[in-house]
């Protein structure tokens, strides 16, 4: 049996994925979490072999819950499953050590054949969606994207700087480095811009 981890916070596609694998004969759902964090402590406990993720999940992102469960060595090999048809965010679920990335609009038919790959070692990923995503690279340090993503929320740089703990004047200064980068004329063009991207 495969062992299955489903992290969605909208729960009727939650329950909608499970109630979709469980038909399969080889599956099994073991777990299933609203958010990042709650899937990295169900993770540790049901240790299951595929943890099936959305990328924006209140708290911790898929892609941070991808980051943290390679770092911890966990031996769970993660799909992302979401509507973000954009490059930047397959390059950065990548590089989170994700095996899968697969958009929710693909037929169903393709989800438990996606498990089932991932389970076995391979890679499962849309092949027009890789070729985009090796087109245009990223220019965001991570630290850049994080101060934009708040900024993105409407903190003002004293906020920002208070959340970060770090001074204003550096605030200041990762945002002026995201915005030049990007060609924006200010910060919420620049987080817009970053967003429609996939490097927010």
């Amino acid at each position: 049996m495969i062992r299955v981890l489903i992290a969605e916070d909208q729960s009727m596609v939650l329950g909608a994925l499970a109630a979709l694998l469980e038909l399969e004969a080889d599956i099994e759902v073991v777990a299933r979490a609203r958010d990042g964090a709650e899937a990295l402590r169900l993770a540790a406990e049901t240790r299951p072999d595929v943890v099936l993720t959305d990328i924006e999940m209140p708290g911790m992102t898929g892609l941070e819950l991808a980051e943290r469960l390679r770092q911890g060595k966990h031996p769970a090999r993660v799909i992302i499953l979401t509507t973000f048809a954009r490059g930047g965010y397959l390059r950065r679920a990548l590089d989170a050590g994700a095996a899968g990335y697969l958009l929710k609009d693909a037929p169903a038919s393709q989800l438990a054949d996606a498990v089932r790959r991932v389970r076995s070692g391979l890679r499962v990923i849309d092949p027009e969606l890789a070729a985009q995503a090796w087109g245009e690279p990223d220019p965001l340090t991570d630290r850049e994207r994080q101060v934009l993503r708040l900024a993105a929320d409407g903190l003002s740089t004293a906020r920002l700087a208070s959340e970060l703990h770090l001074s204003e004047g550096t605030v200041r200064n990762y945002l002026s480095e995201a915005i030049g980068k990007l060609n924006a004329a200010n910060r919420t063009e620049a987080a817009r811009i970053a967003r429609r991207k996939g490097w927010l």
